[in-house]
């Protein structure tokens, strides 16, 4: 199979870059300086054995490659905020032997949050959830470091909205050939939702910066018990916290990496790059979205949407805002929520 990484970012260039080494072909997509980068110097990936340089076809969409071939594999790795115009991009791409790629050709999602799924089940028939448990990291132009060690990641998969096929086995066999554990699970959804919890940080993160303190971490904890709340009201299920670690261990332990300094997660890396969007509305998003519809009040979540797509929008430094400002914000929305209590009949 031939796997075409559309959106070769910190996540996307490292399964790319990891594939390519493992023997996969790989065709990487992306766009303005990163695009160059790639072009002129090649995929730079720096990983815990030294930084390895992939000479990879680098396009900015599906022009350059013509009708696709019917065992493509379509990795959608952007942010969700992009998705739809991603999908409306590829979709009627023609296949060889007829047809067009939202018909005949595998979509692996490869993305945080559950919006991006579902989005693509609106126009491919044959959509793919992955769990990406993958600390990488993407702020300078051709170059992706990914710092865990003996594993780069590990990827639940599975057919989406449920199930499991060959094409998910197949995948997973190739995951599992590139420095990644990738498990194939009928119940994808489920353990999506539990890392949905848990990047229910990242605006925390993006605002604030990694969480240094018993505060900070508090506050935190609090932040994904809203979303433990509207899970349950919802009726959602999701993996325990102890499902999850089993699942771990200590199979990706991350490493320092020279000249690789890693200050954030995907959020974090955004307001970093200055790309004036970010994921928020897809994930403390997905929580107050899901809190209004079920009667379960998020006031948290809704602050950290709130100002991740402030600092976004304005350009603001990554990082930035005082955790004891932030502490002083929260007080105020959960007076507010006290004061306005959300009814539903």
């Amino acid at each position: 199979m031939r796997y075409i990484i559309i959106g070769a970012g910190a996540v996307g260039g490292t399964v790319g870059g990891r594939l390519a080494e493992a023997g996969r072909e790989v065709v990487l997509v992306a766009r303005g300086r990163h695009l160059a980068a790639l072009g002129e110097h090649g995929l730079r990936l720096r990983v815990p054995e030294g930084e390895l340089t992939y000479r990879l076809p680098a396009v900015d969409g599906p022009g350059p490659l013509g009708e696709l071939r019917a065992d493509d594999v379509l990795v959608l790795a952007v942010k969700t905020q992009d998705t739809v115009a991603a999908l409306e991009t590829w979709a009627e791409v023609p296949v060889a032997g007829g047809g067009t790629a939202a018909d005949r050709l595998p979509l692996v999602c490869l993305q945080n949050g559950v919006e991006g799924g579902r989005l693509a089940l609106r126009r491919f028939r044959q959509v793919y959830g992955v769990c990406v448990w993958l600390p990488s990291t993407f702020v300078e132009p051709g170059v992706v470091s990914a710092a865990g060690t003996p594993l780069t990641g590990i990827l639940h998969l599975g057919r989406l909205p449920h199930g499991t096929d060959d094409t998910a086995r197949r995948i997973a066999a190739d995951l599992d050939a590139a420095h990644f554990e990738a498990p194939v699970v009928p119940d994808v959804d489920r353990w999506q939702h539990a890392k949905l919890l848990w990047n229910l940080g990242t605006a925390f993160e993006a605002v604030c910066g990694p969480a240094a303190d018993e505060a900070a971490h508090a506050l935190l904890a609090r932040v994904r018990a809203e979303g433990e709340a509207v899970l349950d009201a919802a009726g959602i299920a999701h993996a325990s916290a102890g499902e999850q670690r089993a699942a771990r261990g200590d199979k990706v332990t991350l490493v320092p990496l020279d000249g690789a300094p890693r200050g954030g997660g995907s959020s974090w890396q955004s307001l970093a790059r200055g790309t004036g969007t970010i994921e928020a509305d897809y994930l403390n998003g997905e929580i107050v979205l899901l809190g209004r519809l079920h009667g379960v009040p998020t006031p948290l979540n809704e602050l950290l949407q709130r100002l991740a797509n402030r600092f976004a929008r304005e350009r603001r430094a990554a990082g930035s805002l005082p955790v004891d400002e932030l502490e002083r914000l929260v007080k105020e929305a959960v007076a507010a929520a006290d004061r306005a209590p959300l009814d539903v009949d």
